[in-house]
């Protein structure tokens, strides 16, 4: 078993109180790790410490190539470590290996693209009359709290702290109080590639005394959370006493809607990718699959017996193709759902534990992959974020119906939509209302494309330049070229 210790001002601190809880793998439920058991004295300490790095130390005026060069490097530490990062992120989530592979790989490929971007902040000259010139700097927004979820760990943390530090701000990274093993583990990286002492601090603990103390911390400048939307409801509140930036990156209820003249194999692929990836344990899972009547039974029987062969296991074993839930209380939510589903439509496949685990696995948090048909829209099995391998099945008659029903939901993270008409797919971009629109393809988050939602999914956006944009403030200057005074009372 190993032990961590939280990663502030360049140093591996206990935490202030000593104490300690344990981390868990989901799929045995055995005792992986000890970390620190964080609370406010820690959040203080890690605010102080980004504080002086950005107020007294110098940080934001750091050359934006030095910036760049210490990404590139931590880059190149994660790709030379990328074996055990994959390896703690699978025993520390659940997911099966090649998935922590590909966000390691994600990962190591943000600090990159972010590493280029570094040297390309930059304002603009604006056109303004007389003889005057206006122009626009970019500078860091200051001290970011940057809190991360459990179903991407390392994916999730990267994505904030990578454009972070290309901005030149300072940071208090929170990982999820159940996943906070491979960020504690990346902060050796941090130290080696030459990340300043107080820059990227990191801290592991609940979410309710840590995270909510950076939300209050008046030496927080910005916060970045990605969550559930009753907390990122909580830190707007609790934010707004002393007017935070804040992003916040929150639930879905995505539809993905196939229609009759899809490619039906590629189709039924991609529904059941869709929402059992991860072990639907994803923001933007396609949990509401719209399809068109023509195709509706021979689609929902084609998903059930493809289905039935997805492998449950443990995440280190290759074989696996869907892991455990991440913890006791997220396995008995999505089984309290499963329950609800059943009164509220028909159960195709699963409903509950799998009879046969391996052995080793038997007290794993695993739930069978589970679809119900004939579903409602207005069910609160449609409506409701499970976050777990739950599949809605809803029939739809017309274009008009499958847009309807997209949209009729309260979320608008992402949506895919499945057809061979140009015409149809342009006609379907446009009237769905979600952050994400994919076209024959289910759940690709490109690095270099923008990631978040409409609606009660959150607002502001991660990845791509837009991600950088978050963590930057704009300044206006103005410069008077006339050498006479102004003013009425001159």
């Amino acid at each position: 078993m190993d032990t961590y210790r939280n990663f502030i001002d360049g140093k591996s601190l206990e935490a202030a109180s000593g104490r300690t809880y344990e981390v868990l793998n989901p799929a045995t439920r055995e005792v992986i790790a000890k970390v620190p058991q964080s609370d406010e004295k820690d959040a203080d300490r890690a605010v102080l410490a980004a504080r002086r790095a950005f107020d007294r130390d110098g940080w934001p005026e750091t050359s934006a190539r030095e910036r760049g060069s210490i990404l590139f490097r931590i880059a190149g530490w994660v790709r030379s470590h990328a074996k055990r990062l994959a390896e703690l992120e699978t025993l520390n989530n659940g997911k099966p290996l090649a998935e922590a592979e590909g966000d390691v790989a994600d990962a190591a490929f943000c600090f990159e693209y972010y590493g280029g971007l570094a040297t390309k902040v930059h304002g603009e000259v604006l056109p303004v009359p007389g003889q005057a010139f206006a122009m626009t700097l970019r500078e860091p927004v200051g001290v970011a709290a940057l809190i991360v979820p459990w179903n991407y760990p390392i994916m999730m943390a990267v994505q904030k702290v990578a454009p972070a530090i290309a901005a030149g701000c300072a940071s208090i990274l929170k990982p999820a109080r159940p996943t906070p093993l491979t960020m504690l583990e990346m902060a050796n990286g941090f130290a080696e590639c030459g990340v300043p002492p107080g820059v990227v601090n990191v801290l592991s603990g609940p979410g309710n005394s840590i995270g909510l103390a950076l939300v209050r911390h008046p030496g927080v400048d910005k916060i970045s959370f990605t969550g559930s939307g009753e907390v990122g409801r909580e830190i707007m509140r609790e934010g707004s006493a002393t007017l935070k930036r804040v992003s916040l990156e929150l639930g879905g209820k995505s539809p993905n809607i196939f229609f009759a003249d899809a490619d039906f194999e590629a189709a039924v692929e991609g529904a059941l990718f869709g929402v059992f990836v991860n072990q639907g344990e994803v923001c933007s899972a396609g949990s509401r699959v719209l399809v068109e009547r023509p195709i509706y039974r021979k689609m929902l029987d084609a998903m059930v017996e493809k289905a039935k062969k997805i492998k449950l296991g443990p995440g280190l074993d290759p074989s696996t193709k869907m892991g455990p839930l991440v913890n006791q209380e997220q396995y008995d939510k999505v089984l309290s759902y499963i329950d609800i589903g059943r009164k509220e439509a028909k159960l195709a496949l699963g409903g509950g534990r799998p009879p046969d685990l391996p052995k080793g696995c038997e007290k794993g948090f695993f739930v069978q992959p589970t679809i119900f048909y004939d579903v409602d829209n207005a069910a609160r099995i449609a409506r409701e974020e499970i976050f777990g391998p739950v599949m809605s099945v809803i029939p739809f008659d017309t274009e008009e119906d499958a847009y309807r029903i997209a949209n009729d939901t309260p979320f608008g993270l992402a949506a895919a939509l499945w057809s061979r008409d140009h015409f149809k797919v342009m006609r379907a971009i446009r009237r769905i209302r979600a952050g994400i629109v994919w076209v024959n393809h289910m759940q690709p988050a490109m690095v270099e494309a923008p990631w978040g939602g409409f609606k009660q999914s959150g607002f502001g956006r991660e990845l791509g330049t837009y991600g950088l944009d978050e963590f930057t403030e704009v300044k206006q200057v103005y410069m008077n070229l006339d050498e006479k005074p102004i003013g009425w009372y001159l």
